[in-house]
């Protein structure tokens, strides 16, 4: 009997460095795109959860990554799911303007990785699985679409994702 895998769902992290300060007026424009793209993400077919600070709409005022870092974490259900809203919907027109608000990273800043399903994933382990696809580059672990895995590739970190499997088979961890 072959044994199946968890139900899953996809996280993602992306990192931006911002290029101005929030306040300042050359931000503004992405600022206005705020509160149409979230909300449309949150009504989108296939999204789960994203990162809001407490008392706020967002997550732009929280920096765990650096002053002039802003974090974007969610769930979808599927990577199509992300892939439509992130290339289909209005988040589109921020993609195409991105070099007008942020720096252009020089190493990976987005990450993809499976989550089991009602698992809402802490910025701390998001930006650890960023790290992981920094260091070691894609894996069932840590992907990004053009390097994807399925959720039964990675069915061994869904139960423990503070382990990685080596090459043979085994566990690390």
């Amino acid at each position: 009997m072959t044994q199946a895998a968890p139900a899953a769902h996809l996280a993602e992290l992306n990192v931006v460095t911002l290029r101005h300060p929030f306040e300042d007026s050359r931000m503004a424009s992405f600022v206005e795109l705020l509160n149409p793209v979230n909300a449309e993400a949150d009504g989108a077919p296939g999204f789960v959860w994203r990162l809001v600070e407490e008392g706020a709409e967002d997550a732009t005022g929280l920096r765990p990554a650096g002053e002039d870092v802003v974090v974007n974490l969610s769930v979808w259900e599927s990577p199509e799911a992300l892939w439509d809203f992130t290339y289909r919907s209005g988040h589109l027109e921020v993609m195409r303007r991105r070099r007008e608000w942020f720096d252009r990273h020089l190493e990976a800043h987005l990450v993809l990785w499976w989550v089991p399903a009602g698992h809402i994933p802490t910025v701390d382990e998001a930006l650890e699985r960023l790290a992981d696809l920094r260091s070691h580059g894609p894996s069932p672990r840590a992907f990004t679409f053009a390097s994807s895995h399925t959720a039964a590739e990675a069915a061994p970190y869904l139960v423990r994702p503070d382990v990685r499997p080596s090459l043979t088979g085994a566990t690390d961890g």
